[in-house]
């Protein structure tokens, strides 16, 4: 069952973004904030910096699976945004490198269980 909702308006991210906990790796920013439900929200964030759009929405699929692998193994009632670094270029990572970089960041933010 899906217990995951995305985030799709502007003042949703600034919330989180500004009142949340950041966990930082090579590739990828997390932010988490506690939202009282017993769903997660989740919304993901590519700069256009990133690259052209093919490349930018390639990026958002890899991490949305990703997310999707470890959703049973998250604790519910956060909103959490995923960021993709912008310096980062697009030809420098694959699937199991986006993989372990939201496991290790899962970990230290303590939402995985």
């Amino acid at each position: 069952m899906k217990k995951t909702v995305m985030l799709k308006k502007n003042y949703e991210f600034r919330g989180v973004l500004n009142k949340g906990t950041c966990a930082r790796g090579f590739l990828l920013d997390i932010y988490i904030k506690k939202n009282n439900k017993k769903i997660n929200n989740l919304g993901i964030a590519v700069s256009k910096k990133a690259g052209n759009s093919v490349k930018r929405n390639k990026i958002k699929r890899l991490i949305r699976e990703n997310y999707r692998l470890f959703e049973e193994n998250l604790d519910v009632g956060n909103s959490i945004i995923i960021l993709w670094k912008k310096k980062e270029d697009y030809n420098n990572f694959n699937f199991y490198d986006v993989k372990k970089e939201i496991f290790n960041l899962f970990i230290k933010l303590k939402i995985f269980l």
